[in-house]
């Protein structure tokens, strides 16, 4: 597929480094001569200019691009060059940081395909590695939504149960089913919890406690209290 990267910082380099390891053409877009530089440097096809001026994206092809992702640091560059993107039919996808209220996240997320939070994507990045290896947060849903991925251990008060007999609290719901070394699927009921089986739950904040002991055990550290009081910051 072809990319396109609007700003070569932290976020936009390592974006595109990725998109390029996995086979894909990306051209970036900046307008810091320095950082453009070093996009060019690292053996990027580099566009320099303002990314939400359409004749800048016009000289990065952007009517040949399948998607865009304007992930600069100034949300209104961001928003110009994704409506410039969606005019052209690509997928849109803008960052915005976290200090924004949720009335503008709302106003901007109708208009784009995606919305990307760095901090809350790092957050739960650092989450993770706090938690250790039974439980893994995988996304915010919403301020006090969460979807984890629980490792079903020997001392699971769930071990040996099929899912069908798993009775989740009332706010949280089972969304996949993985055996050990499978990968994950639909749950089917007649499912058995065996150790090294994962589970993926979505589930309030405030019941959190409650998943994880029915799903885990006994958790003496308290690393999921660690990851309820993210809150919607992850």
């Amino acid at each position: 597929m072809r990319f396109i990267v609007i700003g070569a910082g932290r976020v936009g380099l390592r974006t595109a480094r990725v998109l390029r390891e996995e086979g894909h053409d990306v051209t970036v877009v900046e307008r810091d001569p320095d950082r453009a530089s070093r996009a060019r440097n690292a053996g990027f096809s580099v566009v320099e200019g303002d990314g939400s001026h359409e004749d800048v994206l016009a000289k990065a092809a952007v009517e040949r691009a399948d998607a865009v992702g304007a992930l600069t640091g100034d949300l209104n560059v961001n928003f110009a060059a994704c409506m410039i993107a969606n005019h052209h039919g690509c997928r849109t996808v803008m960052r915005i940081d976290e200090d924004y209220r949720e009335e503008i996240y709302q106003k901007y997320a109708d208009e784009v395909d995606e919305v990307v939070y760095p901090e809350r994507l790092g957050a739960i990045g650092a989450k993770n590695a706090l938690l250790g290896g039974n439980i893994r947060a995988i996304a915010d849903i919403a301020e006090n939504l969460q979807v984890l991925l629980f490792t079903i251990t020997d001392e699971s008060p769930m071990r040996g149960y099929t899912l069908s007999e798993v009775r989740l609290p009332s706010q949280a719901r089972l969304l996949a089913f993985g055996k050990r070394d499978q990968p994950m699927r639909i749950p089917f009921p007649d499912d058995s919890l065996e150790a090294g089986d994962r589970v993926a739950v979505l589930a309030d904040f405030e019941v959190l406690d409650d998943v994880r002991q029915l799903l885990v055990g006994d958790d003496p550290a308290g690393t999921l209290a660690s990851a309820a009081g993210t809150g919607g910051g992850a």
